[in-house]
């Protein structure tokens, strides 16, 4: 197939070729590695190529799911699929691998896509970018190399951007998917708390703050694959209200007008860009002219107390992980295998009383509890995705020897002070690609609705995407670019 054809598609467009045998899966797996091979010495965003793998998944019979012979990729985090790494971002899991898929790459399967890779993440995922030193050189934005493709699902981010990839596994504990969706101009929903599977080897990830899914080009893909892969699992925690109707369905319909909130000022105080604030005016004023009610109103909730039950859910997990990262690689932790950040915070865990763990999970209860009580008013809120443009790279240095696990944890959310409230609250939140700055690198617009209500974000999701296109924007480093074929 022709690279720059291959690369006009979204994953539902690439399908409907595949339905019509117009291509074949090989075909389009054999077109997005040749692509890897070309960009990534540049990007850095893909750990790992399973080509073989891929090819005999073909040979023995793809399902006919909606995404039949799409080229896939899958973040080096939570996610296992079988016999394929999960590196963790880090020199301490380096080579794990486990026997059998999770419940999630399972059904990933059952979409119909094909897996042709890993992609980069930061150490155990705790950055807002990924330039983790497993894998040497940082992994670069697309749109400009000099700056970070966002974390910890950077590397998807960049992959799918740069045209390797449709669409990309992801997750997402404080912004994860929403922080690269807004660096790399794609499309990023964390699904509501309990739509996607997590078991059988994840309880609730990070305690309840970190949920599964996906990044993609379209929200036409999103809403497809959320369609796909939500639902409880056997014998899971809990699980989210089903919609009324298909997702992929909903967002066919005519949309209602909505009453959005919408605010510029993070209840952390921090300054937020004058770029991410002009684009933000733009998308209040386009959303009026779709014909819904725009009021600025922010929830309130005790910021201070929520800043510290983030850092004591993240370090005692990031003690967990490592934990058991060691154990599967029958390594010892030390500041050899452990980045200097991460570290900390993996000491401040280790030292951190239960009790301490308990309040912040009760923090999180009365933060989401009052939060939601803002949500009985406004349909929506709107905000920036991040306090600035794409940051440019080393600016969050997990290898800095002079940071604790505190001042780490402000660093991340002073840069992505919008993102995390909604981990802890548990609901749906998409960023959009609806900003760019002077310099033409992308800035996302947040959008974050009612407990289990995906279905609104998805619809006002598609009407913004119709009224300001944004999947034929094209980065400096793309296949479409640097590929003759």
């Amino acid at each position: 197939m022709n690279i720059s054809e291959y690369t006009t598609y979204d994953g539902l467009g690439l399908a409907e070729l595949v339905k019509k045998k117009e291509v074949t899966p090989e075909e389009l797996v054999n077109t997005s590695v040749n692509i890897i091979k070309e960009l990534n010495p540049t990007l850095n965003a893909v750990a790992s190529i399973v080509e073989e793998k891929a090819l005999k998944e073909i040979k023995t019979g793809l399902p006919k799911g909606p995404f039949e012979g799409v080229p896939f990729l899958i973040k080096e985090l939570v996610l296992h699929a079988e016999g394929i790494p999960v590196n963790m971002g880090s020199k301490l899991a380096e080579g794990i691998t486990f026997p059998v898929d999770s419940e999630l790459m399972a059904r990933f399967r059952k979409a119909g896509v094909v897996t042709v890779g890993t992609t980069t993440t930061p150490e155990f995922g705790y950055n807002a970018a990924s330039e983790a030193t497993l894998y040497g050189n940082p992994t670069v934005n697309p749109w400009d190399t000099n700056h970070s493709p966002g974390g910890s699902s950077g590397g998807s981010a960049a992959a799918i951007a740069a045209g390797i990839t449709p669409l990309a596994h992801a997750n997402d504990g404080g912004g994860s998917i929403r922080i690269p969706a807004s660096c790399s101009g794609l499309v990023g929903l964390k699904p509501t708390r309990g739509r996607i599977p997590s078991g059988p080897f994840n309880s609730e990830p990070l305690n309840g703050i970190a949920i599964e899914f996906a990044l993609s080009k379209t929200v036409r893909d999103t809403a497809t694959l959320l369609d796909a892969v939500a639902g409880p699992d056997i014998g899971c925690y809990g699980w989210a209200e089903p919609p009324a109707m298909p997702f992929a369905e909903a967002i066919k319909k005519a949309p209602k007008p909505l009453k959005i909130a919408w605010t510029g000022k993070p209840a952390s105080g921090v300054p937020v860009d004058e770029e991410c604030l002009r684009a933000l005016k733009e998308t209040v004023a386009l959303c009026e002219e779709l014909g819904h009610t725009v009021v600025e109103a922010t929830p309130q909730y005790d910021v201070e107390k929520f800043s510290m039950a983030t850092v004591r859910i993240w370090t005692a997990n990031i003690y967990h992980m490592i934990n058991g990262a060691a154990a599967l690689s029958n390594r010892i932790p030390s500041e050899k295998n452990i980045e200097a950040a991460i570290w900390a915070c993996y000491q401040y865990g280790k030292e951190m009383p239960a009790s301490h763990l308990l309040e912040a999970i009760d923090t999180n209860a009365a933060v989401s509890r009052g939060v939601g009580h803002f949500f009985t008013d406004y349909d929506v809120l709107l905000s920036p995705t991040l306090a600035t443009p794409p940051a440019p790279i080393g600016m969050l240095n997990s290898n800095n020897p002079n940071i604790n696990a505190v001042e780490w944890t402000e660093q991340i959310f002073t840069y992505a002070p919008f993102t995390n409230l909604f981990n802890a609250t548990g609901q749906p939140s998409i960023s959009l690609p609806l900003g760019w700055s002077d310099k033409g690198l992308p800035i996302g617009m947040q959008f974050t609705g009612r407990f289990a209500d995906e279905t609104t974000l998805l619809l006002l999701a598609t009407q913004l995407e119709e009224a300001r296109p944004w999947k034929d924007k094209i980065p400096s480093i793309h296949a479409s670019n640097l590929i003759k074929s």
